[in-house]
């Protein structure tokens, strides 16, 4: 397992985790911190960026990540850490801390990831994009109206070949490129309404977004099926990807409602960071969860709506995890 360190050696530890599952560790990541008083530290889960073998799924299941992580504390002779999660990381950092409470300063989740149906099947059927996608129908292995099981199972079979097909290639762009519109749906829902200086820095977020929508799009049309180092990169994130989603997340029914009472029941403080225009993971989500918390553990919880989308780089949102990071 690769990790990244930053930061003061000797400050308050953070561990960050990033979400996918398979998109692996980025210096974004470290914005919400202190560096001048926080350490961070940022894994690269199972098979995913500099983590290797890459793109493998052999062994790969949220148990493993749990050790994974407990393994690193351990190394680095830590007594205890806080963590900052978004999207599939708010999962895992829910499975670490129930299974490893005394060693949890803290959490601060955003963009809570509950895994479920609706979730998944807008995403990967572009219901949460909100509109319809310039490539071909043609690149997508099912056609619409399959049941979403048959979506996944088909997305893992592709995907899970040593040898990247055409159409493995084609369905890993695509999905690539539902992500970001996903993105942007909620960035630009975040903008309307919205005047002055404070509008200018939401489209100014959303235009970047935008770029990275058209620079997809170009994918389909110049690259042709030629792979390339960016197409490599999105198909070992994909296999990994399609791997959980498959299974849920490696998580029971139930389970992560069973974590959330865990942690509350623990005594680990919880601040939910969500945006309120998240078309990725609905802002329900953290608020279930923290109403949950605030019955079984009064005090310990917070939740903050913001007006965003589902990424933690936009405004509003990187402005409240750098309050609720920092303040400790």
């Amino acid at each position: 397992m690769a990790w990244h360190l930053g930061g003061n050696p000797e400050g308050d530890p953070w561990l960050l985790l990033h979400g996918g599952p398979g998109s692996g560790a980025n210096a974004g990541l470290l914005a919400p911190l202190d560096l001048s008083r926080h350490r961070a530290i940022a894994p690269d889960q199972r098979g995913s960026g500099a983590s290797r073998p890459r793109g493998s799924t052999l062994r790969n299941h949220t148990a493993a990540l749990v050790s994974d992580l407990e393994s690193l504390r351990r190394h680095l002779g830590l007594e205890r850490w806080s963590l900052l999660a978004g999207s599939w990381g708010t999962v895992l950092a829910l499975a670490y801390a129930q299974a490893h409470p005394q060693r949890v300063q803290r959490l601060v989740l955003r963009g809570a990831f509950a895994l479920s149906r609706r979730e998944i099947g807008d995403l990967l059927q572009g219901r949460a994009s909100g509109k319809t996608l310039s490539a071909p129908r043609a690149f997508w292995p099912v056609s619409r109206g399959v049941a979403l099981s048959a979506l996944l199972a088909r997305l893992r079979q592709l995907l899970q070949t040593g040898t990247p097909a055409v159409a493995a290639l084609r369905a890993a762009r695509r999905w690539a490129l539902l992500e970001s519109r996903a993105a942007a749906r909620g960035q630009w829902r975040a903008l309307l309404g919205v005047e002055g200086a404070e509008a200018a820095g939401l489209r100014a977020v959303w235009a970047g977004q935008r770029r990275r929508e058209r620079r997809l799009s170009a994918g389909f049309r110049h690259r042709g099926d030629r792979i390339d180092p960016t197409d490599r990169a999105l198909l070992r994130k994909f296999r990994i990807q399609s791997h959980y989603l498959l299974r849920r997340g490696f998580v029971r029914p139930g389970g992560l409602d069973c974590a959330v009472r865990a942690v509350a029941l623990a005594g680990v403080p919880v601040d939910w960071v969500h945006g309120a225009f998240d078309a990725v993971c609905p802002p329900q989500n953290s608020r279930r969860w923290q109403a949950q918390m605030a019955r079984l553990a009064p005090g310990r919880s917070s939740l903050t709506l913001t007006r965003a989308g589902h990424l933690g780089h936009e405004p509003r949102t990187l402005a409240a995890l750098r309050e609720k990071v920092r303040r400790s």
